[in-house]
């Protein structure tokens, strides 16, 4: 059996204010060419399937013409909602699409019951699991002890019933622990939000979404397919993929992946003003409709810059300097990288500045656990 796996489309999303529905359109077609090539028996698609609970209708519209074509294909559609989603908006007529093949996760009620496709060699389970916190879980295990995150995945994993004498696939949302994460994705408090691997033991393939970079957690077969656009510019580097996998006989599991050529690449660029000024006249002007983050090294400030480089880079989405008096403010090293920072990471720096001590030992256990409760019953 042949599978396409999916991720974190954030359709709707906007990088810098700029949309991106143009590049997300384009994507989704390169998706669809790939997938009337590759021919595979089902695509999962493993959470965020928009950037927002309440996406834009161009972007309901963007998926509901990607689900479309997939069905004119041929192709069964497996889904679940992520973190960024609306678990009752993406559930909504779900019954009514299963008979279409396109099959999404239920908003969780404690019960995953499995899709069932067949192949030469037996029946596939599919397990779609939507993104968890341990109060979702709590609510139907009152009696269990759940106090993390793996606790609620092992108990909600322990409730399906899973016969791992058969051949299973499972679709969750989570941060596992151990994985590598970039600036585009939505940060917790302290890590408080991670599932150890050893949750998804005895699964034949566990398509992971949430984390945006392609990689593997573990074990080959627990995969992160990542992002299909660059989100961030932490992701300028990443080459994007879709991950096909083809299960065997039960215990044979084959894993490529295909390249994924964007319509604008996200690029950094760094120099003086005058050399990349000079680079786009000798190397043309492949770049000028990338999206691009440029940091100058002048050491004198250059009188508006962003519009006189814009008329070289299109598509120039942030300026920043590194020079002498940027290194030397304390102030702006702080605020140049926030997003790399937890919450708690961020609350103990803006207290220190407050009041010229850091918080005790006590505060900061008092703080996490606060920030923690109320991460976990945020919808």
């Amino acid at each position: 059996m042949k599978l396409i796996h999916l991720s974190d489309l954030h359709l709707g999303k906007r990088l810098n204010e700029c949309s991106l529905l143009e590049d997300q359109q384009y994507i989704l077609r390169v998706l669809l060419e790939i997938a009337a090539r590759e021919r595979p028996d089902a695509v999962l698609i493993a959470g965020d399937l928009y950037d927002k609970p309440v996406p834009p209708v161009e972007a309901v519209a963007l998926l509901d013409e990607f689900l479309v074509r997939l069905t004119a294909l041929g192709i069964r559609v497996l889904l679940i909602s992520g973190n960024h989603d609306s678990p009752e908006r993406t559930a909504f007529g779900g019954r009514l699409m299963a008979a279409e093949g396109v099959h999404f996760a239920p908003v969780y009620d404690g019960a995953v019951r499995p899709v069932v496709l067949e192949d030469g060699h037996g029946p596939v389970f599919f397990y779609l699991l939507p993104f968890l916190k341990p109060a979702h879980v709590r609510r139907y295990f009152p009696d269990e002890e759940i106090s993390s995150y793996t606790d609620a995945l092992r108990v909600a994993v322990g409730a399906m019933g899973v016969n791992y004498a058969a051949r299973n696939v499972l679709l969750t949302h989570q941060f596992v622990t151990g994985a590598r994460t970039c600036d585009s994705e939505e940060r917790s408090v302290g890590g408080s939000d991670q599932v150890d691997a050893s949750v998804f033991d005895g699964f034949d393939y566990v398509a992971l979404g949430h984390l945006h970079n392609p990689q593997s957690v573990g074990r080959p077969e627990v995969r992160y397919c990542g992002t299909p656009l660059k989100y961030s510019f932490s992701e300028a580097g990443v080459q994007k993929s879709a991950t096909v996998v083809e299960l065997g006989e039960k215990g044979d599991v084959a894993i490529r992946t295909v390249p994924l050529t964007p319509l604008r690449e996200l690029r950094e660029l760094r120099g003086r003003y005058e050399e990349l000024t000079l680079r786009s006249f000798y190397e043309g002007t492949t770049w000028q409709e990338d999206y691009v983050h440029i940091t100058l090294t002048d050491e004198e400030d250059i009188p508006d810059a962003v519009g006189k480089l814009r008329v070289i880079y299109h598509n120039l989405m942030k300026l920043d300097y590194d020079n002498a008096r940027t290194r030397s403010d304390a102030g702006a090293l702080e605020t140049a990288d926030p997003v790399r920072r937890s919450p708690l990471e961020l609350f103990e720096a803006l207290y220190e500045r407050q009041n010229h001590q850091p918080l005790t030992a006590q505060q900061r256990e008092f703080l996490s656990g606060l920030m923690e409760e109320i991460w976990e019953e945020m919808p």
